[in-house]
């Protein structure tokens, strides 16, 4: 067996350049080969021969690529309704794939996907759900899961951290229209924090949201959300997004029977009360009185957030039989599923329930993709290319490449 795997790249945007600079800089594990990379524009493809000095051969499509039999794997990063698409595709090439944030824009073409990878078990299919490596994010679902505290009451979850200016949305003639993009804060920048909330808390019951479209960009998709989830067991979560605050915020509260925890990036932090709740109820009590809480204490963690490089070397590494570390591609649905679910409640003004029925969303969808706007051709395809590769500061790299790893 070899021991490294080649590797190609589908869509060479901003993502995907992201991948090639972490390859030709040597950030990746040395088992990954970059060997092709396939775009349908022909500027990228240019741009690759001239600047990138690497034994890299480029296609002019997908399917050019993976019937070259000059790639044993893909990482596919294309528009995000084209991902279910390409990784189909590279399926039936018998390739391994990994798909890029998020799955797919909604239930039915991600359900298509994922019968396709049942048919292919040989293969390692996975997907780029890097916010799980996060060392806060993976004690907090330990937490939960053990009911180290109890059990989880609240959740409030503030994810103001995705800024986006007009350039953003100006940067790919798909971004910022129903008809390319499919969605905006939710499907563009917070398919992380809707992973990592089903992942963390599970999948609720019920979802009730309201959308901002285009309040503070000249966008069709939404920009502003704030959602209400709700669980069967009596558990309840707010969830609030926007693009348009600079310096915003990603905090997460978590309310549970013994404590309080919050994180922030990738710190966890706990305030413990002198007993559970529930507990503390039952004895005689002032009318109000409240249990006495301790000092808000760090929770110690491994300190690794390995983001996009360790969700690739474990990919790699299990290509290679090496490990059994690399996420199943096919856990992208739920996730798919229950932003789909807060878009259902925002076009409709109605509460709904999960599991949410694909075909139903997707014709609602469709109302929407039918009255929206083609953008002209963006005038310099170029670029989200060369910004990737202008930075320079090397701390600001490995934060860009997230590949930062605190001890």
């Amino acid at each position: 067996m070899k021991d490294f795997v080649r590797v190609g790249l589908i869509g060479f945007g901003k993502q995907g350049s992201h991948y090639v600079r972490s390859y030709v800089e040597g950030r990746l594990i040395p088992q990954f080969r970059l060997t092709a990379i396939a775009d349908i524009c022909p500027e990228k493809l240019k741009w690759v021969k001239d600047n990138i000095h690497a034994d890299i051969e480029c296609f002019d499509s997908a399917e050019a690529m993976l019937s070259s039999g000059k790639v044993d794997a893909c990482i596919v990063t294309t528009p995000h309704a084209v991902h279910p698409e390409n990784v189909i595709q590279c399926l039936r090439h018998g390739v391994h794939v990994m798909c890029d944030k998020p799955a797919g824009v909604h239930i039915l073409q991600v359900e298509e996907m994922n019968r396709e990878a049942e048919k292919h078990p040989e293969l390692v299919f996975s997907i780029m759900l890097n916010q799980r490596t996060n060392c806060a994010y993976r004690e907090l679902r330990r937490i939960v899961q053990t009911e180290e505290y109890g059990k989880v009451r609240r959740i409030n979850w503030q994810v103001n951290n995705w800024y986006r200016s007009h350039v953003y949305y100006e940067s790919f003639d798909w971004r910022g229209i129903w008809k390319g993009a499919y969605g905006g804060t939710i499907v563009d920048q917070c398919p992380h924090q809707v992973d990592l909330w089903q992942w963390m808390f599970g999948m609720p019951d019920k979802v009730t949201c309201r959308m901002g479209f285009g309040v503070h960009h000249n966008i069709e998709v939404e920009d502003e959300v704030s959602a209400i989830l709700e669980y069967n067991d009596g558990r309840m979560g707010t969830f609030n997004s926007s693009t348009s605050i600079p310096n915003g915020q990603n905090i997460l509260e978590v309310n549970l029977d013994a404590a309080n925890i919050t994180v922030k990036g990738d710190r966890i932090y706990v305030e413990k009360f002198c007993m559970p709740e529930p507990e503390w109820e039952k004895g005689p009590r002032g009318i109000y009185e409240k249990p006495v809480v301790e000092p808000v204490v760090e929770i110690p963690t491994d300190g690794k957030n390995l983001q996009h490089k360790g969700v690739i070397e474990a990919w790699i590494n299990k290509i290679l039989g090496k490990g059994e570390g690399a996420n199943d591609g096919k856990e992208g649905l739920d996730s798919v599923m229950l932003s789909n679910a807060m878009y259902m409640s925002a076009f409709t003004g109605k509460t709904v329930e999960l599991p949410l029925d694909g075909k139903v969303y997707y014709d609602e969808l469709m109302k929407r993709v039918a009255v929206s706007k083609t953008k002209p051709p963006v005038a310099d395809p170029l670029a989200p290319v060369r910004e990737t590769f202008s930075i320079k500061d090397p701390k600001q790299v490995e934060k860009y490449f997230g590949i930062t790893e605190r001890v």
